[in-house]
């Protein structure tokens, strides 16, 4: 039913891996000798080879990711180039890949429609892969995913030393007397001679408390500086890494690196891309430059003419604050982490019938929290969820998907699990973690990414769960759960104060909800700003001061606001360099707009609307990859999606 958790012989990873890869290629070879290849005798197995490789990984480059140290590198950069010299023969497998096209071809009578998709999947990234290519090409192909797979590594160590090995301290108590009690808790600390003092680091938790509430404005400069200045060493691997790209892209006869990356997405075309992306620009980009204003004007009043990019957050929380009579910290003890998780787990429940149940099992760390998902009494499911932040943590929120939803050969079913892991305020002894609503927006967020994976109706694991589904539209189930995190209806079930119990009232609520499109515009031009620098970098070749050139030019163009020019905010952009996204940053505003259009069915017909809410579980999360989106998304609305709508719900239009 599940694997459990085990890395603890974590140093003979390499062995084991190569045990189960020579394992794994006897077994295609079988696969390859049987006569009358049918979906039945041949792709299902294959699958469940390739889905046998994923459990064994997952938990490996996880445990690299939530407890980085010496041993999990090691292992990583041992690891690596065996995978990627696996996964690119495989993908270069000809026999296989006229297998699959065989039994496209002569079984196409007798195949579902879910077996279709897993068939054309498959048959377009063994084309993707390298198929079809003379053996020169695909050994250069070989080269240069085992190369891009080493710099992406690189990448991200590199952007978590640098964040880890900083920090900034503060002795004068005027320099913290804005900061929240509890912020300034796990900032305090005595030093050798006994003093009180104050680190502050980049983790996101210490430099977004300090951005925000520090009152020393040369202090929050020089703590912004840090941040974006980390990894300059990754100035010559973003080179390398975008030169590389555009050699494979125009191996496989694609001529840039966005093209290719368009090859297994929704959007049609790079025109349909940058079309998209500068029409949300030319919506929003005015009503940024008067939220800038508004920004400006309120530091005037503490006297700073020469406004910085460093004073952007601390001034946007005053406004926030004197406009909104909102104040973060007020919500604070309101959204203790575990109440929240329960109240959370309630909402879900209400909106989809299910049922979180926690479980004893093994795990990485004695603060995650292990739940097996039921659906109307029957175990379907199972999450991990990591929320505070560590140093050995990599920054920022995410969900991995682990094991998928299928029968096995022995006649056994593998249901799914994933990880949700974010970096919230730590707990201490007599700190408890208390969330920001931002944070709680987060944990909305990853979860939706979470269901999209762990509530699949789907057999076939290539298509099921998350898999398969293209990567532009992989956000929509995320970002639409994330808008419910502002209802009343909602936050009344859990928004409840962690030393009284009381419930935060309706005005309260109604602050926060007015507040939500607080600086939207600002945020939407910043998202462009990375989603246009992220898809004109991969059209042609940028190298040296010609990548620093391009972002300077996007943001003349879209941002109402220039940062210093310092500022290498490319050196930590792992989404693209050290993540899935290059080429499709894009996605998560394309995936939004398909959210928003989907949320504002549900103000329409009631929150909790039962009958529309089994509909969304059935179709978008049920489905999975299994049917294209835009086919699920029009089933589930009866329209397709427009631009307008998001910018409606973010108060733009």
């Amino acid at each position: 039913m599940f694997i459990e958790f085990n890395v603890e012989e974590l140093e003979n990873t390499k062995e084991k891996l190569e045990v189960l890869l020579k394992q794994s290629k006897n077994e295609i070879d079988e696969l390859l000798n049987i006569e009358n290849k049918r979906y039945i005798n041949f792709v299902k197995p294959y699958q469940e080879i390739g889905e046998r490789i994923d459990e064994f990984l997952t938990p490996v480059f996880h445990i690299d990711s939530v407890k980085n140290s010496d041993i999990t590198q090691k292992v990583y950069s041992q690891i690596l180039p065996l995978i990627s010299l696996y996964s690119t023969e495989l993908a270069q497998n000809e026999n296989i890949y006229r297998a699959l096209k065989d039994i496209q071809y002569n079984d196409k009578s007798t195949l579902n429609d879910i077996q279709k998709k897993v068939l054309e999947n498959e048959i377009r990234d063994f084309k993707l892969g390298g198929c079809g290519l003379e053996q020169k090409k695909k050994d250069r192909l070989k080269e240069l995913n085992l190369r891009l797979s080493e710099l992406s590594k690189e990448f991200s160590q590199n952007v978590l030393d640098a964040t880890n090995d900083y920090e900034m301290i503060v002795e004068n108590e005027d320099d913290v007397k804005e900061i929240p009690e509890s912020d300034l808790e796990l900032a305090k600390f005595k030093d050798d001679e006994g003093k009180e003092k104050y680190r502050f680091t980049l983790q996101m938790p210490s430099y977004i408390a300090y951005m925000t509430y520090g009152s020393n404005r040369d202090k929050r400069e020089e703590l912004y500086k840090a941040y974006q200045t980390r990894a300059p060493q990754n100035a010559s691997i973003i080179d390398e890494i975008l030169e590389l790209r555009l050699e494979k892209a125009n191996i496989l006869g694609f001529e840039n690196y966005a093209a290719l990356s368009l090859a297994t997405k929704m959007a049609n075309s790079e025109n349909d891309v940058i079309e998209f992306l500068e029409e949300l620009a030319q919506k929003s980009k005015e009503s940024a430059k008067k939220e800038l204003e508004e920004v400006k004007s309120r530091a005037k009043i503490d006297q700073v003419e020469d406004f910085r990019s460093s004073d952007m957050a601390y001034y946007s929380e005053k406004l926030k604050k004197e406009n909104y009579d909102l104040d973060e910290e007020y919500y604070r003890p309101y959204f203790e982490q575990k109440s929240v998780l329960k109240g959370f787990f309630d909402f879900l429940n209400k909106l989809f019938e299910i049922e979180f149940k926690e479980v004893r099992v093994d795990k990485w760390d004695e603060k995650v929290s292990v739940y097996d998902i039921y659906f109307r009494n029957k175990v379907i499911s199972r999450i991990f969820i990591d929320l505070e932040s560590k140093k050995e943590k990599r920054g920022g929120a995410w969900m991995n998907n682990w094991t998928s939803r299928y029968t096995k050969g022995s006649g056994n079913t593998s249901l799914p699990s994933a990880f949700i892991v974010c970096n919230f305020p730590p707990s201490e002894n007599k700190t408890p973690s208390l969330l920001r609503h931002s944070d709680v927006v987060t944990l909305f967020h990853e979860m939706g990414h979470a269901l999209h994976h762990l509530l699949t109706n789907v057999e076939e694991p290539f298509v099921g769960g998350i898999n398969g589904v293209a990567w532009d539209v992989v956000e929509f189930p995320s970002q639409f759960l994330e808008y419910f995190a502002y209802e009343k209806e909602v936050l009344k079930i859990f928004a409840k104060h962690y030393e009284n119990g009381k419930v935060l009232d309706d005005e309260a609520i109604s602050r926060l909800k007015r507040s939500r499109n607080f600086q939207s515009s600002l945020a939407l031009v910043r998202q462009l700003e990375f989603a246009m620098f992220d898809f004109k970098l991969h059209q042609k070749l940028h190298q040296g001061d010609e990548v620093q050139g391009l972002l300077d030019s996007i943001r003349r163009d879209v941002s109402p606001m220039i940062p210093p020019s310092y500022n290498k905010f490319q050196h930590g952009f792992s989404h693209i360099f050290g993540g899935g996204y290059a080429a499709g940053y894009y996605s998560y505003k394309w995936a939004e707009v398909l959210s928003a259009d989907a949320f504002y069915l549900f103000l329409e017909n009631g929150i909790f609307n039962k009958e529309l809410a089994m509909k969304y579980k059935d179709l978008i999360l049920g489905q999975g990859g299994s049917v294209d989106m835009d086919k699920l998304f029009y089933e589930f609305a009866g329209a397709e999606a427009k631009v307008d709508s998001l910018l409606k719900i973010d108060g733009i239009i």
